[in-house]
């Protein structure tokens, strides 16, 4: 029965943790991002977070996106300084037409630093990726 499923590949979704000018505060914020490089929209965009180690675990933080156009992104949530020592996963579930995808992003802990940046796809800012 189980092997019966068929789970279908997410591919040209990603996360992205990118470091941002906070004007607002004047500071360096880390802010993780969701990104469709799809040439169709996403419907139903469902995100589930937390942040883990060995000794510690958040809460989980849930987001939702009705429809996050093509060749988009859209802003998932803040990451505080103190998190990004931890293991952050994002588990995203979306619907493309009538089909239902499922994939977990994970950062491992000390990975999103400014040492990692690279250019993010759709963005042109700099940050940590993970497809």
């Amino acid at each position: 029965m189980k092997k019966d499923i068929q789970i279908p590949k997410v591919t040209d979704v990603y996360v992205a943790v990118v470091n941002e000018f906070n004007k607002e505060h004047q500071t360096q914020d880390w802010n993780a991002y969701i990104i469709n490089n799809k040439d169709v929209d996403l419907d139903t965009v469902l995100i589930a977070t937390k942040g883990y180690s060995e000794d510690k675990i958040t809460p989980v933080i849930r987001h939702t996106i009705k429809m996050l156009p093509a060749r988009s992104y859209a802003k998932i949530e803040y990451l505080q300084e103190a998190v990004l020592k931890l293991n952050n996963e994002f588990k995203v579930t979306f619907f493309e037409g009538n089909t239902m995808y499922d994939k977990t992003y994970l950062f491992r802990k000390n990975t999103i630093n400014k040492n990692a940046l690279q250019t993010i796809p759709l963005m042109q800012e700099k940050g940590v990726l993970v497809k």
